[in-house]
Order: structure tokens, then C-alpha cells, then sequence
């Protein structure tokens, strides 16, 4: 099969041909029809998550047909369109037991603890715990858009902050991941402060349902923007970049018992983030991670994208071709894109 690959973290990853994968006994294979291109993958190439084993290939976000079932999967067959989380299960441990797979400590990644979906095929295994079947109006490359930055969002919006509608909720950072959020909030009907640096990303949120931006670079004081803007500052409160910064910023905006969530990854250097932990304990503030969403939640999310409710698709900005998508992941970090870039060529 054709794949991108990398021989080493930070070299220029190369189109090759590469062994097809075979289905363990409780996994399958899918023929990929779509793949996003995400941060994360970013973060990957340069070495920053240590589950990488070298050779590699990366891609997380992917949706396909299944085209090998192994012999102990009855839920799946071949033919049947899926998609899956990026990070899944083991299906028989206590996380696993309790509808918690997307903290799994034997979970496994696509695109980072195995080989992912920058190629023609991925193998998947533990099927039966971690696939979700696609409905017929969702198409491959919106599916794929899902499984990183909008089911993270989804989870972190509805799962973990407990949006409610009336709240005030800040978005910090207007990639997918933020984007995503926005518009999941804005249908749970909050009111949503988006917040970037660059005026087209922010032009777009008003788009996804913002009914206020702020750029962080034309104002004195991010967080007090937001607080003027909100009254009082957020109720909810997301960093969906990943930064030190926007990190401080998103805690330091809430209104008292206000809850931030963080979703963008925070690796490498940026690890050990500073939190104004004096403002955590006096306002009884609450701050969660949001890691991914377990397969059996989805269903909520696509029963809200099947009714209008939300809509992915819209965030879909560039379809490129996989050797297209090497200059792209190369350059994700410093990316002026709006919305999700998305391989559907291979």
C-alpha cells in the first residue's frame, strides 16, 4: 500500500509503498476514504509524544470501509463504513468496564502507538469496542473530521464542562479544535467568546455561532476583555490550542466556581504549564483534561449532526492529496489555515 512515512522525527516524512496490514483475531482493516490532518500529528513528527516507535506512520482522524475482519469479531463485516476514536480501548479493563475507554491504560492510538491512517489501509484492533458504524448522510471526509478535534470538543463541551444554555463559554485558539467547540457550545445555547490572534480565524468563529471575538494581539489584557465582554468572566473556559499562555488565560477568565477545560495538547517544553493556582483554590475554580471520547458517546454526537444541530462539515477548509499533505504537517504549527485539512486522495 502507498503511505507517508518517517524515518526520523523531524525529517521530511516520504510517499512509499509499504506491506498492506493484516486483521489481528478480534481487529479488521479499513480501506481509508478520508484522513484529517491535525496538530497532533504535528506534535508527533517532531518527536514530542514518546509512544512513536521509528519507522512510522502517522494519521489519527480517518474514516473508511472495512476490507479484512478478524475471526472473532460477529459485529463488523467487510463492507461496512466506520469510524474510530483516536484513542481506543482495550475493551477488558476497569477504564474499559466502566464506559471509560478513552483513558485506557493499554490504549492505543493510531498514528502514535501504531501505525495510522496517512496510507491506504489501517488495521484497528478490539474492533468490537472501538469502531463506530457511519451513518449514510455522514460522508468519509466529515466522519474523519470527527475523530480527534470534534469529538474531543464534543466531550469537553458536553462531558466535562457541563455546558448549560445561558453560560458564557471562552474559546482559546480558532483551529478545528476550537472551532469545533464553538459550534458545539453555540447548539447547546451558549454564548461563546471566541479568541485568537488572527482576524480571519476570528471572522469565521462568528461564523460557527461566536457572538464575540477577541484578538488577543489588538487588546491590553486578554482576560480582561473577556471578563468586560462577559460580565464577569466565563462560565466555561477552553484552551483548544495548547500553549502556556492560552492555558493561563483560559483559568485565569473564569467567573468564580467556573470550569476550564483543557483540550489542546501540552507537550515537550510545555508540559509543566503555570496555573494561577491562588485564583483555583479562592474561587473554587475546577479545571479538567479532555482526552478524546469513547465510541459509544458518539452516537449523541451523530444524532446532532443528523438533525442539524451541528455541522462538521462546514469546518472542512483543504482536501489535498497525501503527498500534498507532507508540506502541510511539516508546517502545522506555524499554519494559517481556517478549518480542517482533510486527505481524501491517496
Amino acid at each position: 500500500m502507498k503511505a507517508m512515512l518517517f524515518e526520523l522525527f523531524e525529517k521530511a516524512p516520504e510517499i512509499l509503498e509499504v506491506p498492506d496490514p493484516t486483521p489481528t483475531q478480534n481487529g479488521v482493516v479499513i480501506k481509508v476514504g478520508a484522513t484529517g490532518l491535525c496538530r497532533s500529528d504535528w506534535h508527533g513528527w517532531m518527536g514530542h509524544d514518546t509512544d512513536i516507535s521509528l519507522p512510522h506512520v502517522p494519521g489519527h482522524e480517518f474514516a473508511g470501509e472495512i476490507v479484512a475482519v478478524g475471526k472473532l469479531v460477529s459485529r463488523f463485516k467487510i463492507g461496512d463504513r466506520v469510524t474510530v476514536p483516536f484513542v481506543s480501548g482495550c475493551g477488558h479493563c476497569a477504564e474499559c468496564h466502566s464506559g471509560n475507554q478513552q483513558v485506557c491504560p493499554n490504549q492505543f492510538q493510531p498514528g502514535f502507538t501504531n501505525w495510522g491512517s496517512f496510507a491506504e489501509y489501517v488495521a484497528i484492533d478490539y474492533a468490537e469496542t472501538n469502531l463506530v458504524t457511519l451513518p449514510d448522510g455522514v460522508d468519509d471526509a466529515t466522519a474523519a473530521s470527527l475523530g480527534c478535534r470534534f469529538a474531543t470538543s464534543f466531550r469537553a463541551v458536553v462531558d466535562q464542562a457541563r455546558t448549560r444554555p445561558g453560560d458564557w463559554v471562552a474559546v482559546h485558539g480558532c483551529g478545528g479544535v476550537g472551532l469545533s467547540a464553538i459550534m458545539i457550545a453555540t447548539a447547546l445555547g451558549a454564548n461563546v467568546v471566541a479568541v485568537d490572534i488572527f482576524d480571519d480565524k476570528l471572522a469565521f468563529a462568528r461564523e460557527c455561532g461566536a457572538v464575540a471575538t477577541v484578538n488577543s494581539l489588538a487588546v491590553a489584557d486578554t482576560v480582561e476583555a473577556i471578563r468586560e465582554i462577559t460580565k464577569g468572566g466565563a462560565h466555561v473556559s477552553i484552551d483548544a490550542l495548547g500553549n502556556p499562555t492560552t492555558s493561563f488565560n483560559s483559568i485565569s477568565n473564569l467567573r468564580r466556581r467556573g470550569r476550564h477545560v483543557q483540550v489542546g495538547l501540552m507537550l515537550g517544553e510545555h508540559a509543566t504549564a503555570k496555573i494561577p493556582m491562588a485564583q483555583v483554590i479562592a474561587h473554587e475554580l475546577e479545571i479538567y483534561g479532555s482526552h478524546g471520547m469513547q465510541a459509544w458517546r458518539y452516537d449523541a454526537m451523530m444524532a446532532m449532526i443528523e438533525t442539524g444541530q451541528i455541522s462538521p462539515q462546514k469546518l472542512i477548509g483543504n482536501r489535498v492529496s497525501l503527498s500534498e499533505a507532507v508540506p502541510i504537517l511539516m508546517a502545522m504549527d506555524q499554519s494559517r489555515d481556517i478549518g480542517i485539512s482533510v486527505i481524501d486522495r491517496f
